[in-house]
């Protein structure tokens, strides 16, 4: 009887409680791409070869000629497929059937941009962007050899260099940094979400610059709408350029890539502007700067003269009557000073000024081209500024 009331009452228990209860699986998330949940799709990645086109490309993975045409003349106000370029990523999402069928063809346009094209019912196209998000960082650096082996060797892209150029492109010489200079910057790094590899920089928030002994510091700060770079002072780093070297009646030719030469009637880059004027109209350097060329230019300029105003600007002034007293090769002259004199030499057919600008190196249109401001803080924001300054300057102090 004992052993059967143990029995009973083991083996009830388990009857009752210890029943078999199904096992659910959790149901697994969805995974998207491009926006498209592609759970019961296939994915292809390649990119634009050379000599390769829409037709191409789609037509490889089956897309009919039809489908092919209407996307090239339907969806332009989404992306004009004929500019796709070589390099540039591509991906067909496909079907899994026996004969896989492409779905979607997705080209992406930039790094974050993208255009996806619906091969199959209603044909639509979209814009997408990839999401980015955006780290604070924090480096300072010492130079050993150059700049740019300092931010590289910090893990620094080559877009923090040249935003740090421009920030301080009226006090520090960038091609005059030495060993022993030290550098200290704030700065926004974004990435691509699921991309570990940087995307580019953002806001560079504050900085200090170490050059030949003398340190100087570059803040962030908005007044009137604009965003603009300050000492700890409130002084602004940049100084402002004349909106034109000289007093002109017109514009007689504008900045292009393919001009129809009046002289050699050949079609040729014109980049720069020429200002109609009288023969002997004064001619003012736009800013201060360094004559860094003075001469006659064998290639049709005539007489001109260059000037190196900071690591990034350069301007270039041809087709001079003649040069002002006492500016020559290496001498410094000022904003609105008289550096010569409008005339008509070199290949031209009358008296004008040939202008023209470059940054780091690249020609740019100076019509288009604006002049950074010279304004410091304003008082009645000078209170906001130092607060800024403040909270900057302690994590700079702690790098």
């Amino acid at each position: 009887m004992i052993v059967l009331l143990f029995l009973f009452s083991c083996g009830g228990g388990n009857d009752n409680s210890g029943s078999k209860k199904e096992s659910r699986k959790a149901k697994p998330e969805p995974v998207y791409l491009y926006g498209i949940c592609i759970d019961s799709l296939d994915v292809k990645e390649d990119c634009v070869k050379k000599n390769e086109f829409l037709g191409t490309i789609l037509s490889r993975e089956g897309v009919s000629q039809k489908t092919i045409h209407h996307i090239d003349r339907d969806h332009r106000n989404v992306f004009d497929v004929r500019k796709i370029k070589v390099g540039n990523k591509y991906t067909f999402l496909l079907s899994r059937d026996s004969i896989p069928q492409a779905k979607y063809w997705i080209y992406e346009i930039d790094r974050t941009n993208y255009a996806v094209f619906q091969l199959t019912d209603s044909l639509s196209a979209w814009r997408g962007e990839k999401e980015v998000i955006t780290e604070i960082e924090h480096v300072g650096v010492e130079i050993k050899s150059s700049l740019w082996n300092a931010m590289a060797e910090a893990g620094c892209s080559a877009d923090l260099i040249l935003e740090l150029s421009d920030i301080y492109a009226w006090t520090i010489d960038f091609f005059g940094i030495q060993p022993g200079d030290s550098c200290k910057v704030i700065f926004e790094k974004r990435y691509i979400v699921g991309d570990t590899v940087p995307y580019g920089i953002g806001n560079v928030y504050a900085s200090y610059f170490k050059n030949n002994g003398y340190g100087k510091y570059a803040f962030r700060f908005e007044q009137d709408g604009k965003k603009e770079y300050f000492d700890e002072n409130g002084d602004n780093l940049r100084k402002a350029f004349l909106k034109a070297p000289l007093n002109y009646r017109r514009i007689s030719s504008t900045f292009s890539n393919g001009r129809m030469h009046p002289v050699y009637h050949v079609v040729r880059p014109h980049h720069g502007v020429d200002y109609a004027a009288p023969i002997g109209t004064p001619v003012q350097s736009i800013g201060d700067g360094t004559v860094i060329a003075k001469g006659w230019d064998t290639k049709g300029g005539g007489n001109y003269i260059k000037i190196k105003h900071n690591s990034t600007y350069t301007t270039t002034y041809m087709h001079l009557k003649g040069f002002a007293k006492g500016v020559s090769q290496g001498a410094k002259v000022k904003q609105g000073q008289t550096i010569g004199y409008v005339g008509s030499t070199g290949a031209s057919t009358g008296p004008h000024l040939d202008f023209r600008l470059q940054k780091n190196g690249t020609y740019i249109d100076p019509l288009k081209f604006k002049s950074p401001s010279a304004e410091p803080v304003k008082s009645e924001n000078m209170e906001a500024f130092k607060k800024n300054v403040d909270s900057l300057m302690v994590v700079l102090n702690e790098h």
